[in-house]
């Protein structure tokens, strides 16, 4: 159980600093190391996300955690199939995700794509044009990036999208738990597209929707894919006060 925050500690708003620079620190990494985590830290991680919020309380997601030559041998296979289903080409790739991935980007969203993809691409060498390379960097997805783990998340199939919303906070509270415990971690809705594959890979039940998968481990502080962040929107862009 954790235990309630002295109230010196939140008087003087430590508590408030602690989160927001955790929230600042935490980015989706995309070269790890090959060290293993302990299982003690694993379980401390899940321990805390199992905190999160969900409507009437129905804790909908469920996890399926790979260790060791399990996540090797996943890693494997996974890429083979994405290889087959020609996910390196983004006309050719044949996409499965229980829940539909966004029908088109426009606009300001548009831009936020493509600001994000480009310094991923420029990050590892790859130039505006060559179909090739960001089509090999597209199936690092597949190798999990290196991660000595990976992550299945489901949702209940009954609950819908309210149920995949709960997962978007329980992912959020796994993220920030395991950045303060030194671990990095990268969501992957590219999984999600494989989700026939992977269920049949981890003989996940039929009701069990696949909502995303997340590799983590210990960064790779020398990997060029770990050189860039992302930015983020000033509040005037999304908040709008009403008096």
């Amino acid at each position: 159980m954790i235990e309630p925050l002295p109230s010196d500690r939140a008087a003087n708003g430590l508590e408030a600093q602690v989160l927001a620079q955790l929230i600042a620190a935490r980015r989706s990494c995309r070269g790890f190391l090959p060290q293993s985590v302990p299982r003690a830290v694993i379980e401390t991680m899940l321990r805390t996300a199992q905190g999160a919020a969900s409507w009437c309380n129905s804790q909908p997601w469920q996890v399926i955690v790979t260790e060791g030559d399990a996540t090797n041998a996943f890693r494997d296979a996974l890429y083979a199939h994405a290889s087959q289903a020609n996910w390196a080409d983004q006309r050719e790739r044949r996409e499965e995700p229980d829940f539909p991935f966004p029908l088109r980007y426009v606009g300001v969203y548009k831009e936020r794509q493509r600001e994000t993809g480009w310094a991923l691409y420029r990050s590892v060498g790859v130039v505006q044009g060559d179909r090739e390379g960001s089509g090999r960097q597209v199936l690092e997805n597949f190798r999990l990036f290196g991660a000595p783990h990976v992550m299945i998340l489901t949702t209940e199939e009954d609950l819908g999208i309210y149920g995949a919303i709960d997962c978007g906070s329980y992912l959020a509270n796994l993220m920030l738990t395991a950045q303060s415990l030194g671990l990095a971690t990268i969501a992957q809705a590219a999984l999600a597209g494989c989700a026939d594959f992977v269920r049949d890979y981890f003989d996940i039940q039929a009701n069990r929707k696949i909502v995303c998968a997340v590799s983590f481990g210990y960064e790779d502080p020398d990997h060029p894919a770990n050189s860039f962040r992302t930015t983020r929107t000033d509040l005037s862009e999304v908040v709008r006060f009403i008096e």
